[in-house]
């Protein structure tokens, strides 16, 4: 057996049911006569239960964080001992396009299909239980203007139809989380995704997959966040009015040497609002400049290690050296992506060498800053032993295997990712605090105002 200094798992006997105590509880008949007057009133016992109850389910909820004093014992067995770590802290998974499967294969239509069957691609609900999903980030994707057939011209300012296929992919999203509500919850923050987990639902939240989306406006991405959007990926395989993109394969020609003057305004007004800045897909430069301007943490929802396989999508190592905790560096999490031609050489992408992705990530950064973003159902082929969202504990499995403890896994599977989505909420409560105001700034290029 294994055996590790395990921290509070999210759900209580990892299982969502309430603890029994030993030898029950004592009967309140046998401490004080009933001919005694009461030592405080009916309204104060009232009052001091509710307190009690809210002081418990607050220690209930606080996942990962609070130290537990009594050492746990998992199985000597990798697969069994996986189960049991994602049963007391379930995956929180950075990048699932589920919407995108949605909107090509049934062309939006969501009476189409059933998520309690066999969908076509890597995701559905049975899956999902399987492998022991707590949340993930429904990504409402729309292809870059010119992979779609646009030309937005040299500035980015010929109209396009992305804004509003972003809108029609939130819409989606949403109808979907509510129509399977036995399943699903909407969340906007931390609180709220352990709230969902901890009723046994899965939580539901939304990420934006590119800065292409806005239309060159900061007040597009407000109304985004207004719609439940609590990240954005800065560009994805385009370069926009925003930032400098890495490409897939290619770095294409810089545009801006990293941050625009614009995509620096628009990293402040993300901090102001709490929404996470995602540098997935983004130009080194571009995340670079980003970690120094963002006053909050920030988040890569699906990427992987260039120290391991070297393509401009992953994360070069001079990267993961600036993330941390102490003084100096910025802290985040790097998700790692399960997508074959960011894993490995063709025909190698395996659970060991995604494995060995959160490993390198892990030496470099920290097991405090890696996390998990798959790309399901955003990926044409997956590395085996990762065919879809049951085989999570595969990976867990593996890292048990080679060391990993619970709370370094629980880390991984989501703590790591709440850490830094809690940070984010506390930089904008603090600038809301000291009085900061939307930013009303207007792409430089806009000539209709």
């Amino acid at each position: 057996m294994a055996t590790t200094r395990e921290t509070q798992p999210l759900l209580r006997n990892g299982n969502g049911t309430h603890p029994v105590p030993a030898n029950g509880d004592d009967d309140p008949s046998e401490l004080a006569d009933p001919a005694d007057p009461p030592l405080v009133s009916t309204r104060q016992l009232t009052l001091a239960g509710v307190l009690t109850f809210a002081f418990i389910l607050t220690g209930a909820l606080l996942f990962h964080f609070v130290p537990d004093h009594a050492p746990l014992r998992f199985p000597r067995d990798p697969e069994r001992a996986a189960l049991e770590i994602l049963e007391r802290t379930p995956v929180i998974d950075g990048h699932i396009d589920l919407p995108e499967l949605v909107r090509w294969t049934y062309r939006d239509d969501i009476h189409a299909f059933d998520l309690h069957g066999r969908m076509p691609g890597h995701v559905d609900i049975p899956r999902l239980r399987a492998g022991k999903a707590g949340a993930f980030f429904w990504s409402v994707y729309v292809s870059c203007p010119a992979g779609a057939g646009y030309d937005e011209g040299v500035n980015f300012t010929k109209p396009s139809y992305r804004v509003r296929d972003t809108l029609e992919q939130i819409d989606v999203t949403r109808l979907l989380i509510d129509k399977y509500s036995d399943t699903f919850e909407l969340a906007h923050g931390v609180n709220e995704i352990k709230d969902a987990i901890y009723r046994g639902k899965i939580a539901g939240l939304i990420g934006v997959e590119g800065g292409h989306q806005l239309g060159n406006s900061l007040g597009v991405l407000r109304t985004y966040y207004s719609l439940g959007v609590r990240y954005m990926t800065l560009t994805h395989s385009c370069s926009n009015a925003f930032a400098d993109s890495a490409g897939i394969f290619e770095t294409p020609p810089p545009v801006h040497g990293g941050l625009s003057p614009l995509g620096k305004t628009l990293i402040g007004e993300m901090n102001r609002l709490g929404m996470l800045v995602d540098l997935s897909h983004t130009a080194d430069t571009t995340a670079i400049q980003a970690l120094r301007v963002s006053e909050a943490p920030v988040i890569w929802s699906h990427s992987s290690a260039r120290g391991v396989w070297d393509v401009p999508r992953n994360v070069p190592d001079e990267i993961l050296e600036m993330i941390g905790e102490e003084k100096g560096k910025k802290d985040a999490v790097v998700m790692v992506n399960f997508a074959p031609g960011f894993v490995a050489a063709p025909g190698n992408a395996t659970v060991a060498a995604v494995a060995d992705h959160v490993d390198h990530i892990a030496r470099v950064a920290g097991k405090r800053h890696v996390g998990i973003g798959s790309d399901y159902d955003g990926i044409g082929s997956t590395p085996e032993g990762l065919e879809d969202v049951s085989k999570y504990p595969k990976l867990f499995a593996e890292l048990y295997r080679r060391g990993w403890n619970a709370e370094e896994l629980g880390g991984l599977a989501g703590g790591n990712f709440l850490r830094v989505f809690k940070g984010a909420e506390e930089v904008a409560e603090r600038l809301r605090g000291e009085g900061a105001k939307p930013v009303m700034d207007i792409y430089e290029h806009r000539t209709d105002l």
